[in-house]
């Protein structure tokens, strides 16, 4: 295969991972073509955090400074008792937090960092976007992947040495892959739903929000039956509204109908000023969250998943946009420092980041069992968060705002 042909890249998705990926591949000197599904761009969700782990590369990446016109910068991470609104724990972020970690926290619209993200990558002649292209057929052979896409006018063939899927939770290529590859798995619903709700800040239920203190911070508010996260978004102009309640399997995609009685019923019990908001600011849409333990993200033969594709995780460590930006970039480097040897740069990309992943997956967990106690281990995490200093809070997390790809030299 000739070296302009092993440089190639094909990119199935342009949400986040698929996004940031061509940029990091383009900006390494590959040629990217990207295969969307969809007709057109459409942020799914609402909005995102966005740690310093994840604004450093797109700081690198010459996004940041278009998303920071519309993002918010928060003062503060701020866990709340649901029940009473007294607060249990503040992790100071603003200036503070980027000085510590080298890059800002951002809170952002989903549909913004598209826009930041797809406005950078036009400024790259070698980036290819394809839109209204589903992939339905992946042809594997060494170094050369032929994909081919059904679209309104017939098809279209995508060709190089690398294939990612960025392709999310439902992805099309770990499907592909999966008739021929059992180590390819399907997602899996948690038995969780999420509730989310935009509201505009001039509205009741943006009242609501600025009313518990919601306005300058990523407040969480803790109860046995849920939790719901509120933040400003699109430069204070809204409020992002994130509710988690145990429930039923409601659809297969991102959004469906759900009895927005399992809301009102996780909720008893709690703050009046905080049930108030919850009813201004529906309808909610729910979400099934769905998750994806997959044993593979690459084939040597040049495939690799990234992002949602490969390890989709609940949203209780706020990292789902920032792994699948992580994984982007470093799979871009390792890909671009090993041009001869793709295998070897896939085994050393899977191999780093799973332990990473893993990592975040374990925080997720003990946020979950944390914010949901009740009882006797309710009130034990009180006492811990009260006596912990928020210096201490911060320094809980540079392991994972602090991370900076670090450079694999060959011996």
């Amino acid at each position: 295969m000739t070296e302009a042909r092993s440089r190639q890249v094909v990119i199935a998705g342009a949400g986040i991972a698929g996004l940031t990926a061509a940029l990091a591949f383009a900006g390494r000197g590959s040629a990217v073509t990207v295969l969307e599904q969809a007709k057109q761009i459409e942020a799914a969700g609402a909005g995102l955090q966005l740690s310093p782990n994840a604004t450093r590369i797109l700081r690198q990446l010459g996004a940041l400074d278009r998303l920071r016109l519309s993002a918010i910068r928060p003062e503060a991470v701020v866990l709340k008792d649901a029940a009473s609104l007294r607060e249990l724990a503040r992790v100071p972020l603003g200036q503070a937090g980027e000085d510590r970690w080298g890059a800002p926290y951002l809170v952002a619209h989903r549909a913004d960092l598209q826009a930041a993200l797809t406005s950078r990558m036009a400024e790259h002649p070698e980036i290819q976007l394809v839109t209204g292209a589903r992939v339905t057929d992946i042809a594997v052979a060494p170094q050369n992947i032929v994909v081919t896409a059904q679209t309104d006018g017939g098809g279209t063939k995508a060709a190089g040495g690398l294939l990612v899927g960025a392709d999310g939770v439902w992805s099309s290529v770990r499907s592909q892959l999966a008739g021929a590859q059992p180590a390819f798995a399907n997602s899996r619903f948690s038995g969780e739903l999420a509730w989310r709700a935009t509201v505009a800040a001039t509205s009741a239920a943006g009242q609501a929000c600025t009313a518990i203190g919601a306005i300058d911070c990523v407040t969480t508010f803790l109860h046995p039956g849920f939790h719901m996260v509120a933040y400003p978004v699109s430069k204070g102009s809204a409020f992002n509204l994130a509710a988690f309640t145990k429930g039923e399997r409601i659809a297969e995609g991102w959004s469906g109908h759900a009895d927005p009685a399992i809301l009102a019923g996780a909720m008893r019990g709690t703050a009046p000023a905080l049930a108030k908001l919850a009813a201004l600011a529906g309808p909610w849409t729910a979400f099934p969250i769905h998750t994806v333990e997959q044993r593979r993200w690459t084939m040597p033969e040049g495939v690799a998943l990234i992002g949602d594709a490969a390890h989709a995780m609940t949203p209780f460590a706020a990292q789902g946009a920032a792994m699948g930006i992580e994984d982007a970039a470093m799979l871009a480097n390792l890909v671009a420092d090993f041009p001869y040897d793709p295998r070897q740069s896939l085994t050393i990309w899977e191999n780093l980041r799973r332990p990473r992943v893993e990592k975040v997956l374990g925080r997720g967990a003990l946020n979950k069992l944390a914010w949901h106690a009740w009882g006797p281990v309710a009130i034990a995490r009180n006492l811990v968060l009260a006596t912990r200093p928020a210096e201490k809070l911060a320094a809980d997390l540079d392991w994972l705002y602090g991370w900076e790809e670090r450079k694999v030299v060959r011996r």
